[in-house]
C-alpha cells in the first residue's frame, strides 16, 4: 500500500475506489438492518448514509476519515413511532434529533465541551442506553420464534424460526470472538448470511418480491409530517447517541493520530452529524450516526485518508438505485431477523452498563441510585404521562426525566466508604476515571 494512501490529508483519487468500496461493505449489514428492523426502506437508508457522510465531509472540511449510517440507537423509538403514529411523522422526530444535535453543536462552540459532560453525566446516559437496549427484548424474542414483533401474529413454525435465529446468532458470536482481520469486523453480515442459508434449506425464504422487483428504480422515499407527540418523544434518545460522538471521534482521532476534537472541532464533527440526520429524515432514511466498524477497518487497513470514504458514499448513492437489492434484502426471513436482535439489543444494554462502569459511578450514593433506578424502572415499565392529547413514554420519557432529575437533585455525600474486602476489590477494580456524578 502506499504512502499516499496512508496521508490523512484530503486526496481525492480514482484509483482508491476499491478501498471505498470495502468501507462500505464493512458498513453495509449494520446500514440496512436497522431500515429492515424498524419499516423503512433500506435504499433510503443507502441513499441518506451516502449523502449524509459527504455533508458530513463538507462541514468538517474532509478532515476526519469516517463514514456516517444508521443508528442503532433509534431503533426503538423509531418501531414505536411507526406503529403509533406512522412512518411519516417518526420522520419528524428523527429530523428534530438532527436539529438537537445543531443545537448541542452552538452550545459547545460557546461553551465549550465541558458543558455537555456536566447536563449529562454518565448516571443519566449509561441508564437511558440500557433502556434502549431493554425495552426491544420482547421484539426479539418474538422474531425469533417466528412471530411477528409484538407477538401478535405467528409466521413461521416455532421449531424451523429458532434453527435459523440460531444458527445467525451462532455465527455472529462466533465471528466477533473469533474472526481475524477484516472478518471480524462484519459479524452481522456473517449471521445473516448463515441464518439466510439455513433459511433457504428450511422453505422459510419467499423469492417473490425479488423476482417482481425492478432493476433500477428510486428508493423508498417519505418526507415527514408534523407531529409534536413524535417530536417530544424522540427528542430525549438523542442524549446518548450524542454523548457518544464524542467517543467516536475521540476513537478515529487515536487512529489517525490526529486529534480532531480540537480541529476540525468537535462542534463541527456534532454539527455534521445533526445536519446528515435531519438530511436522513427528510428523504425517509434513519439517523446518521458516526460508524465505529468503519473506525475499525480504518485501523486494520491504515487508510487513513478521509477521501476513501466519500468513495463509500458514492457506492452507497449508487447502490441506492438498484431495485433489486432492496428487494433480495426484504427476502431476509423475520426469525435471522430476530436471532441477530437478540445479539444486538443484548450488546446496546452491556454498553449503556459499561458506561457506569468506565465512569466508577457509585450507584450507592443516593442522587444516583434515584436518578438510575427511575430511568431504567419507566424506561423499561411503559410509564406514561398524558396531558390532554399529548402523551409521553418510554425511551422518550426516561431520557426527559434523567435529565431533569440530574438539574434538580442536589450533590450528596454519599455513604462512608464500604469496609467489606470484596466490595473494597470491586471499587478498585472497576478502571480508570473518576466518578463524574
Amino acid at each position: 500500500m502506499s504512502d499516499s494512501l496512508q496521508c490523512p490529508d484530503y486526496n481525492f483519487r480514482l484509483r482508491d475506489w476499491p478501498v471505498g468500496a470495502q468501507m462500505l461493505f464493512v458498513a453495509f449489514g449494520a446500514l440496512v438492518l436497522v431500515p429492515l428492523l424498524t419499516g423503512l426502506d433500506p435504499r433510503a437508508a443507502l441513499f441518506t448514509a451516502g449523502a449524509g457522510t459527504l455533508i458530513f465531509q463538507a462541514v468538517t472540511r474532509g478532515k476526519v476519515p469516517i463514514f456516517l449510517a444508521s443508528s442503532f440507537a433509534f431503533i426503538a423509538p423509531i418501531i414505536y413511532g411507526v406503529g403509533a403514529w406512522g412512518i411519516p411523522e417518526t420522520l419528524c422526530g428523527l429530523a428534530a434529533a438532527g436539529v438537537f444535535y445543531v443545537f448541542l453543536s452552538l452550545i459547545i462552540r460557546w461553551k465549550g465541551s465541558g458543558i455537555l459532560h456536566r447536563l449529562l453525566p454518565p448516571v443519566v446516559t449509561g441508564p437511558v442506553i440500557m433502556v434502549i437496549g431493554l425495552i426491544l427484548a420482547p421484539v426479539a424474542v418474538n422474531m425469533a420464534l417466528g412471530k411477528t414483533g409484538d407477538g401478535a401474529a405467528v409466521l413461521f413454525p416455532a421449531h424451523r424460526a429458532l434453527l435459523a435465529a440460531g444458527a445467525a446468532l451462532a455465527v455472529s458470536v462466533l465471528v466477533s470472538l473469533r474472526g481475524r482481520g477484516m472478518l471480524r469486523l462484519l459479524p452481522v453480515i456473517c449471521g445473516i448470511g448463515a441464518g439466510y442459508l439455513v433459511s433457504l434449506f428450511l422453505g422459510l425464504v419467499d423469492f417473490s418480491p425479488l423476482a417482481a422487483a425492478p432493476w433500477l428504480s428510486l428508493p423508498g422515499f417519505v418526507f415527514p409530517r408534523w407531529s409534536w407527540e413524535a417530536i417530544v418523544y424522540i427528542l430525549p434518545v438523542a442524549i446518548a447517541p450524542a454523548i457518544e460522538h464524542f467517543g467516536d471521534i475521540i476513537a478515529i482521532g487515536a487512529v489517525a493520530r490526529r486529534d480532531y476534537v480540537r480541529d476540525p472541532g468537535i462542534q463541527n464533527t456534532l454539527l455534521g452529524d445533526g445536519l446528515a440526520t435531519s438530511f436522513a429524515a427528510f428523504f425517509g432514511g434513519p439517523p446518521n450516526t458516526t460508524y465505529s466498524e468503519v473506525t475499525g477497518a480504518v485501523a486494520l487497513i491504515r487508510v487513513f485518508n478521509p477521501a476513501v470514504m466519500t468513495w463509500g458514499a458514492i457506492f452507497a448513492i449508487g447502490f441506492s438505485f438498484f431495485g433489486k437489492l432492496g428487494a433480495l434484502l426484504r427476502t431476509i426471513p423475520t426469525p435471522v431477523m430476530g436471532g441477530i436482535m437478540l445479539l444486538l439489543f443484548g450488546a446496546i444494554t452491556v454498553v449503556g452498563l459499561n458506561t457506569l462502569v468506565r465512569s466508577r459511578v457509585n450507584l450507592t450514593e443516593p442522587r444516583n441510585l434515584v436518578i438510575a433506578s427511575l430511568i431504567l424502572v419507566g424506561g423499561i415499565g411503559g410509564m406514561t404521562v398524558s396531558i390532554g392529547t399529548f402523551s409521553l413514554s418510554g425511551i422518550g420519557l426516561a431520557g426527559l426525566a434523567g435529565v431533569i432529575l440530574n438539574l434538580i437533585l442536589p450533590e450528596g455525600r454519599g455513604p462512608a466508604e464500604p469496609e467489606c474486602v470484596g466490595e473494597a476489590t470491586l471499587e478498585s477494580g472497576m478502571g480508570g476515571g473518576d466518578n463524574v456524578s
